[in-house]
């Protein structure tokens, strides 16, 4: 992505070109400056940050989830990495909405990950056959609970016969068990982008052998943390 000195941002490969708002190329402006004015736009930046971070946390967290942890220290924490990441990635801003917009989509990602790892904290990943084991037993009904274990012992041969060790272990995790994606990778100490490279090349393999309804018949839908 390019820049125009008429304050347009164009879009990589689609030719498209966005006009930026004033606030948004003010913000763009001072941090990527190395001037007086950066500092304190960092500071506003946190703020903003902070506070749509805070407001995700309250609306969602538990004080299970949150286990003696204030509001405000996980809201600081989120709103820390998702600084990080906004100035690793003002080249990715296109200027399709407000740059501040954009930016709250970061802090509310880095609050929903927050949650997620304090409600896995302290809990062992189903990462073997206890998986598939506790995955079935969940059935409900004889007849349905027969034809899924048939199915499920059909899926577990295949995972077993085609997979490798790392994608067995995230397949069985994410799409059976329902381990978000970024406590997987925390827990296995690579990256959520890695993780879902696994998770894509174990699912290409297994549909080669079973239909894409099959599937999604025995895989836990994305866990959700609620309050």
């Amino acid at each position: 992505m390019s820049e125009r000195m008429d304050g347009r941002v164009e879009g990589m490969g689609d030719g498209a070109a966005t006009r930026l708002d004033p606030d948004s190329r003010a913000w763009l402006d001072a941090l990527r400056g190395d001037g007086p004015a950066r500092e304190p736009a960092v500071r506003r930046l946190h703020t903003l940050l902070y506070r749509a971070a805070f407001f995700q946390l309250r609306s969602r967290a538990s004080a299970q989830v949150l286990r003696g942890e204030s509001i405000d220290d996980v809201a600081t924490e989120a709103a820390d990495d998702a600084l990080v990441a906004v100035l690793a990635r003002l080249d990715d801003f296109r200027g399709a909405s407000r740059f501040t917009t954009w930016a709250y989509k970061f802090a509310i990602l880095e609050a929903s990950v927050s949650l997620r790892r304090r409600a896995w904290k302290g809990r062992e990943l189903p990462l073997d056959g206890d998986g598939w084991h506790s995955f079935a037993l969940s059935v409900d009904g004889p007849d349905e609970k027969v034809e899924q274990l048939e199915l499920l012992n059909e899926l577990r041969a295949a995972v077993e016969g085609l997979l490798t060790e790392r994608q067995r272990e995230v397949f069985v995790a994410v799409a059976l068990n329902g381990v978000p994606i970024d406590v997987v990778a925390e827990r296995l100490m690579t990256t959520r982008g890695a993780v879902y490279k696994t998770l894509h090349d174990a699912r290409r393999k297994l549909r080669a052998e079973f239909a894409p309804a099959t599937l999604a018949a025995v895989e836990a839908p994305p866990a959700v943390v609620t309050g």
